[in-house]
């Protein structure tokens, strides 16, 4: 299956293009972190796609800059089978894989260098693998508070050879170590205490406003506090 030039498609649509590094987005095969998710009919029903039953849906779904959902309610799209394709659940959803647009407005609002240690969710794990791609695997911790979820990402990555530090952990709670930078593309309201104790001083932390559409960046002061801003992009769906 030729997902490169989908890819490198995509990476051309959101990446600036005065970047001087290449996107992360252009090399990382986000088809194969989203094989099955749920598409809405927009009554409230979700109907199960199977991308191995339609490849050109996949890769049209995959490398088009949308939201991905993988999970309604309780109910994981990679744990149904491929002839479940085609079925639909009413629900609420509950895990997606992040839209690579946002992601990228995401990673640039958190300022990343290149010596940067990273925290970010994990979902299906394509953001893990764009901030492996951009850093190294040594620079990335990946958390979710589903031990499914953590699981599968895990054994994506390490099929195309990422191997990140993986945990189940509440996010709201405290966090597996300190970071420079924290990413999470899980909405939230109000930042949890706990992540300003995980940045170190001059560190960055970029979240999204449960509810709404608002980027929020925040820089850990010596002081021990924060200061923070809502950015001029807003978040897609």
């Amino acid at each position: 299956m030729n997902w490169v030039q989908h890819a490198k498609r995509l990476a051309d649509g959101v990446a600036r293009p005065e970047s001087r590094r290449p996107s992360p987005v252009a090399a990382v095969p986000r088809h194969k972190f989203v094989p099955r998710w749920w598409e809405s009919t927009g009554d409230g029903i979700w109907v199960l796609r199977d991308g191995h039953s339609d490849p050109e849906a996949w890769l049209e779904a995959a490398y088009t800059n949308q939201t991905l959902v993988t999970r309604v309610d309780a109910c994981h799209a990679e744990r149904t089978l491929p002839e479940d394709a085609g079925i639909a659940i009413s629900g609420t959803p509950t895990s997606s894989s992040t839209l690579p647009g946002l992601v990228v407005q995401m990673s640039r609002h958190a300022m990343i260098a290149d010596d940067s240690t990273m925290l970010v969710t994990t979902g299906t794990g394509y953001g893990t693998a764009l901030a492996c791609a951009r850093l190294g695997d040594d620079q990335v911790t990946s958390i979710d508070v589903d031990t499914v979820l953590v699981n599968m990402a895990k054994d994506r990555l390490a099929l195309h050879g990422y191997r990140p530090q993986m945990a189940v952990c509440d996010i709201t709670r405290q966090l597996p170590g300190t970071f420079d930078r924290i990413v999470a593309t899980v909405s939230v309201r109000p930042v949890p205490a706990s992540w300003l104790a995980a940045l170190e001083p001059g560190s960055r932390l970029v979240t999204t406003i449960a509810g709404t559409g608002l980027i929020l960046t925040a820089d850990r002061t010596k002081a021990g506090g924060a200061t923070g801003r809502i950015e001029w992009d807003r978040a897609g769906s």
